[in-house]
C-alpha cells in the first residue's frame, strides 16, 4: 500500500521533493552516493601512497567492490522482498559506516582493507534493491517518473561531487584518512534518514496451494516435531521457488533483450561507460604520476575537470537533449570520447612536440623567453573537461533511451541484467588492465581503450544505419 496515496497529483521534481518521506530517502541516497565516490578516491590515494601506485593492488581493490555485486545481487533481491525495507536500509547504512571506521584504523593493512571492502560491497547489494523498492511505496504514481529521474540525476552527479570535487578538496586539505572518517559519518547520517522513514512491511510468505491463505485458528507456540518438520520442509520449498523464480525471470529478461536489438545496443552503451570508469580508476594514479609527470597528487588534475565536465554534461543534456536524436547523440559522444582519451594518453608527448615547434618558430624570429606556450597542465584540464561532458551525454542518454524503450512488465528484469552487465563489464577489463599496465605502461593501455570506445561508436553508426521514424525500433 502506498503510504502517500492521498498526495496531490503534482508530478514535477519540486513537487516530489515536498514529499517528506521521499525527501528523506533521497537525502540518504545523496549521502551514500557521494560518500561512496569519495571513499573510492581516498582508497586509491592510500594504495597509491603506501604501495607505490601498483595497478595490480588497485585492480584487486576494485574486484573487491565488483565481485559481490555479481555474486549476491539476485539473492539480495529475494531477501529484500521478504524483509522490512526500512530496517534493511537502516542496518546496511550502519554496517557500512562501521566498516569505514575500521578502514580508518587498519588502512595500512592491505589484506584487512580488501576484506572490509568485500563486506561493504556485499552489504550494498542489499541496500540498492531496498532503496529502489521504497520509491513506489513512498510516492504516488503521478510522481514516479520525477522521483526516478531525480535518483538517476543524483547517481550521475554524485560521481562528480564525490570523486571529482569534495574528494580531491578533502584530500588536499586534510588527507585521505580524514576523508575516510567523513565518509563513515555520511553513512551514519544516511542511517538516521532511513530510520525516520515509514515502515515498509515485507511481502507475505508463500503458502502451499493446498492450504488456505488465512487460517481460522492460531498455531500453538510449541509445535509437535512432525509439524515442525513440515514447516522446515515448506521453508525449503519456498526457498526453492524463490531461486527458480529468480532464474526464470533472468532467462526471460535475456530472451527479451535478444528479441529487441535496440535494447541490447542501449545496454552495450551503458556497459562501455561502466567499464570505462573502472579502467580509468585502475590507470589513473599511475598514468598521472608517470605518463603525465604530475606527481603523487596529479590524479586530482585529471579527476577535477573530469567531474566538472560531467556536471556540465548533465546540465546540457537535460536542457538541450530533446532537440537532437538520442541515438546520434550517444554515437557522437562515444566517438569524441574515444578521440579525447587517445589525445590524453599521449598528452605529454603532444605538449612537448608543440612547444618544440613553437620554440623553433620563436627563435627564428628572434623572440626570447616565450616559455611553455602549450602547457601540459592546460591540455590535460581541457581534455578531461570535454571528456567528462561526453561521458555524461552518453551515460544519461543511454539510460533514458533504455527507460523509454522498455515496457513496464520487463523493466525490472532488464535493469537487473543491466546492473549485472555493468558490474561484469567493469570487472573484466580491470582484471586485464592492471597487469597489462604494469607490463607495457598506462599510456599504451589507455590508447587501446580509447580505440575500442571510438570503434564502438562507429560500429553503432554503421550497423544500426539510418534513424527510424518515431515509434519504430531504432
Amino acid at each position: 500500500m502506498n503510504v502517500l496515496a492521498a498526495a496531490p497529483p503534482e508530478s514535477g521534481g519540486i513537487a516530489v521533493l515536498r514529499n517528506r518521506p521521499f525527501l528523506l530517502l533521497w537525502l540518504a541516497q545523496l549521502s551514500t552516493q557521494v560518500g561512496g565516490n569519495m571513499v573510492m578516491l581516498g582508497l586509491l590515494f592510500i594504495i597509491s601512497s603506501n604501495y607505490s601506485g601498483s595497478t595490480i593492488a588497485i585492480s584487486i581493490l576494485l574486484l573487491c567492490f565488483l565481485a559481490p555485486a555479481i555474486i549476491f545481487s539476485a539473492v539480495a533481491g529475494v531477501f529484500v522482498d521478504r524483509a522490512n525495507k526500512r530496517y534493511t536500509l537502516f542496518v546496511t547504512n550502519v554496517l557500512r559506516g562501521a566498516a569505514f571506521v575500521l578502514v580508518f584504523l587498519v588502512s595500512s593493512n592491505l589484506l584487512l582493507l580488501y576484506l572490509l571492502m568485500i563486506l561493504v560491497s556485499t552489504v550494498t547489494t542489499f541496500f540498492g534493491p531496498a532503496e529502489a523498492s521504497m520509491i513506489p511505496f513512498l510516492v504516488p504514481r503521478s510522481q514516479l517518473l520525477a522521483a526516478n529521474g531525480l535518483f538517476a540525476l543524483t547517481t550521475n552527479a554524485a560521481f562528480a561531487l564525490g570523486f571529482a570535487l569534495f574528494g580531491p578538496f578533502v584530500i588536499a586539505i586534510a588527507g585521505p584518512q580524514v576523508l575516510i572518517l567523513i565518509v563513515a559519518a555520511l553513512y551514519f547520517v544516511a542511517a538516521v534518514f532511513c530510520w525516520i522513514l515509514p515502515s515498509s512491511l515485507p511481502s507475505p510468505p508463500l503458502l502451499p496451494s493446498s492450504l488456505p491463505s488465512s487460517l481460522p485458528f492460531s498455531l500453538p507456540s510449541s509445535l509437535p516435531i512432525e509439524v515442525s518438520a513440515v514447516a522446515s520442509g515448506h521453508a525449503v520449498v519456498v526457498a526453492g521457488r524463490a531461486a527458480k523464480s529468480t532464474f526464470g525471470q533472468l532467462v526471460e529478461g535475456i530472451a527479451y533483450i535478444r528479441e529487441h536489438r535496440n535494447v541490447g545496443w542501449s545496454l552495450s552503451y551503458m556497459g562501455i561507460t561502466g567499464a570505462l570508469i573502472g579502467v580509468l580508476a585502475v590507470l589513473g594514479p599511475d598514468f598521472a604520476k608517470t605518463s603525465l609527470g604530475l606527481g603523487d597528487d596529479g590524479l586530482v588534475v585529471v579527476v577535477l575537470p573530469l567531474g566538472l565536465g560531467i556536471v556540465t554534461g548533465v546540465l546540457a543534456i537535460n536542457a538541450y537533449g530533446h532537440y537532437f536524436p538520442r541515438r546520434r547523440v550517444i554515437e557522437a559522444g562515444l566517438i569524441v570520447l574515444g578521440l579525447l582519451l587517445a589525445l590524453l594518453s599521449y598528452a605529454g608527448s603532444i605538449s612537448h612536440f608543440l612547444n618544440a615547434q613553437v620554440g623553433a618558430v620563436a627563435e627564428a624570429h628572434g623572440l626570447q623567453d616565450i616559455g611553455q606556450v602549450i602547457s601540459l597542465l592546460s591540455m590535460v584540464i581541457a581534455i578531461a573537461f570535454v571528456a567528462g561532458i561526453c561521458y555524461a551525454i552518453v551515460a544519461i542518454s543511454a539510460q533514458t533511451q533504455l527507460q523509454e524503450e522498455l515496457p513496464e512488465d520487463v523493466r525490472g528484469r532488464v535493469f537487473g541484467i543491466l546492473n549485472m552487465l555493468v558490474s561484469v563489464s567493469s570487472l573484466l577489463p580491470i582484471m586485464v588492465v592492471g597487469p597489462a599496465a604494469d607490463l607495457v605502461g598506462a599510456s599504451v593501455i589507455l590508447l587501446v581503450v580509447s580505440l575500442v570506445v571510438c570503434a564502438w561508436g562507429l560500429t553503432s553508426v554503421i550497423r544500426r544505419g539510418r534513424l527510424r521514424p518515431v515509434g519504430m525500433p531504432a
